[in-house]
């Protein structure tokens, strides 16, 4: 009986894991509308004015999703106005961007908090990146828009 329950809290969590995955993606436009619901009924919050700004898609209904930005401003955005381009935040002060995924290779430029990158790849702890007129790699970990660590903690309330 008690594998059962194992069994039964283990596919429970793993389905409401997959419910409510969030994710990231970018603004595709240069002004898009923050609404306070999911319908063009609904009052405009805010509206931001920066292109490839990456943003976590937390719920959804019907043709909008519900969005929250780096500064945790949530509201309701039409898919329309969202891209699966990749960009990120640099999170740290004076990030150095790298010629090679390395700590130890030569450093290109010294990247403020607050920078956008556009993120061309990534492999394992290091993303390439362009940033106006510089390419190179920056630690996953000091980017804010990506998903680092794609694994799930499955919880059983009675096991705990």
């Amino acid at each position: 009986m008690l594998k059962i329950i194992f069994i039964f809290c283990l596919i429970l969590s793993s389905f409401q894991n997959l419910m409510a995955e969030e994710y990231f993606l970018t603004l595709r436009n240069d002004k898009v509308n923050l609404r306070q619901g999911p319908s063009f009924e609904y009052p405009v919050k805010l509206f931001y004015k920066k292109k490839i700004l990456p943003v976590v898609v937390q719920d959804k209904f019907d043709n909008f999703r519900k969005i929250r930005d780096h500064e945790n401003n949530t509201g309701w955005v039409h898919i329309s106005q969202l891209s699966k381009k990749k960009a990120a935040l640099i999170i740290d002060d004076d990030q150095l961007i790298f010629s090679k995924p390395s700590i130890y290779s030569k450093p290109s430029a010294i990247l403020k908090k607050g920078r956008l990158c556009i993120i061309k790849k990534c492999k394992q702890n290091w993303c390439k990146v362009y940033v106006q007129n510089f390419n190179g790699w920056v630690k996953k970990d000091s980017l804010w828009g990506l998903i680092v660590n794609l694994f799930f903690i499955f919880r059983c309330p009675y096991f705990i």
